[in-house]
């Protein structure tokens, strides 16, 4: 039988979910409740493609239509993840969606499409972009096993942690994660989210979704907003505060995350991208010895004729990280979210 592609339509979204849970490559961006999450708080307009064969979905591609002064009209895969792309059954079904990519682009007269693929795999064979890395541990054995996993010096920054009487607790509320998390983006100069974007998530997200918080004394002092999904534990918006960097309070949080992961059965702790210039968060994730894999993007040129660079490493952006930095913190989350739309 021939596969078909089409628009996903509403009454299909359990089956598309239901399709990415079960996808050996399926990520929890994947999943319409990233959509309606991304739609409610950007408004970027979703264009979810799925394909059929013999009236069963054998593939799916998430993507959204976004416009904006830098980049112009794009197609992207998928807004704010580190994580995208072609999910397939097999080749005809990925192809298929392929090719009605290529069409939605030529129709849309976009500048570009972008697909933030995590694996090889689900590649479509355009203009690669080889800019980002991910890191993943896997979960196994007894608490003290685990934490041998991790090279010497981190190991012991880690037991160092356990010594400064943190606390650690799983939350729902927010305010306390964005103090740290908006402080933060503001440090790195970069534009800060809405609020509204993690509240969404969080609600959208349910029980696969949920913010630890790590306590000195009473008092926050790092948070991580985290999703599950499968087997899977996928720390995603971190923090911590500078003046208790004595404290390692990040290494407490993430090794919070990883013994508490292994109690609940979790296989896999997924780490999250960076770049692969040397930077701060690289180098940090590098330490914990964890396995690294560059992440497969890849962006099909339609009307512009060279691959974009927006990331904060472009020169053309080094005045304005410069400016955002020495912005008051009121200012810059209140002018953030309009600019982070910007930047996809």
């Amino acid at each position: 039988m021939s596969v078909t592609v089409r628009s996903l339509e509403p009454a299909q979204d359990a089956a598309w979910n239901e399709f990415v849970r079960r996808h050996r490559f399926g990520t929890p961006f994947h999943l319409t409740l990233w959509r309606d999450s991304i739609r409610e708080t950007f408004g970027y307009q979703p264009r979810y493609l799925l394909a059929e064969r013999g009236g069963a979905l054998c593939g799916v591609l998430p993507l959204f239509l976004v416009k904006t002064p830098l980049a112009g009209k794009i197609l992207l895969s998928t807004p704010f993840a580190v994580y995208g792309g072609i999910l397939a059954e097999d080749d005809e079904a990925r192809l298929a969606l392929k090719a009605r990519l290529e069409e939605m682009a030529r129709a849309e007269q976009v500048q570009y499409a972008e697909l933030r693929n995590a694996w090889p795999e689900q590649c479509a064979g355009y203009h690669p972009v080889r800019r980002y890395v991910t890191f993943t541990q896997e979960l196994k054995g007894a608490e003290e096993e685990l934490l041998q996993t991790i090279p010497r010096k981190t190991r012991a920054a880690v037991r160092k942690s356990l010594q400064c009487n943190l606390t650690s607790r799983r939350t729902r509320d927010i305010e306390a994660f964005c103090r740290l998390y908006l402080a933060n983006l503001r440090r790195l100069g970069t534009p800060a989210f809405p609020k509204a974007h993690f509240r969404r998530l969080l609600e959208r997200y349910g029980d696969e979704a949920f913010i630890l918080e790590v306590h000195s004394e009473g008092r926050p002092v790092a948070a991580v907003l985290t999703f599950t999904f499968r087997d899977q534990i996928l720390p995603y918006y971190g923090a911590s505060d500078p003046g208790f960097h004595s404290l390692q309070p990040n290494n407490f949080m993430y090794w919070d995350l990883m013994r508490s992961g292994l109690r609940e059965g979790a296989r896999l702790f997924d780490f999250g991208r960076s770049k692969i210039e040397r930077s701060g968060s690289f180098d940090f994730k590098a330490h914990w010895g964890m396995q690294q894999r560059e992440l497969p993007y890849e962006i099909l040129l339609v009307r512009k004729k060279e691959l974009p660079d927006l990331t904060p490493n472009n020169p053309k952006f080094e005045w304005f990280l410069r400016a955002w930095q020495k912005l008051p913190l009121w200012a810059a989350n209140r002018i953030g979210p309009v600019l982070i739309k910007w930047v996809p």
